[in-house]
């Protein structure tokens, strides 16, 4: 039988391995903009929930969302690579859209790389649905998409 992955709020001592996941798992070949102190102002932000996931070996995935009056932002969501397809990463996304279903947030939007086909589909998948495509968004460099996910339909 398969556990279901514990998902906790990251700790102050998570921010670096965050910092440095991010890095190597999202942000490759672009100037690395979510440092460990980055991470740590989200957390500490009372509008942000950083979740992570950890096991044996270290931090397996996290996912940080900002939460505002009827939207949500997935600003990072990573699993580490030797733990990708084993359901972490809908896991993490999972338990952040049900906090803001729990807020009555009414959609969520993220951004992802367009070279990460593999992203795309994941989102998709979940239900978000790509609304605009921008050249260049990522330091002129890649070029990203922007996808929503409707939670609930506002009048």
């Amino acid at each position: 039988m398969i556990q279901e992955p514990v998902i906790d709020l990251a700790t102050r001592d998570d921010a670096a391995l965050i910092a440095r996941m991010s890095r190597t798992e999202i942000e490759y070949g672009l100037p690395w903009s979510w440092t460990g102190s980055r991470v740590a102002q989200a957390m500490r932000d009372p509008e942000t929930n950083v979740a992570v996931v950890r096991d044996s070996e270290a931090l397996a995935a996290f996912g940080i969302m900002r939460y505002r009056e009827t939207t949500a932002h997935l600003s990072l969501l990573a699993v580490r690579a030797s733990r990708r397809r084993a359901g972490l990463g809908s896991a993490v996304l999972f338990w952040l859209e049900h906090v803001a279903r729990t807020a009555g947030i009414a959609a969520i939007r993220l951004e992802a790389r367009s070279d990460n086909p593999a992203a795309l589909a994941f989102y998709e998948h979940h239900g978000y649905a790509t609304f605009a495509r921008r050249t260049g968004m990522y330091f002129g460099r890649v070029d990203g998409h922007r996808l929503e996910k409707i939670l609930r339909r506002t009048e």
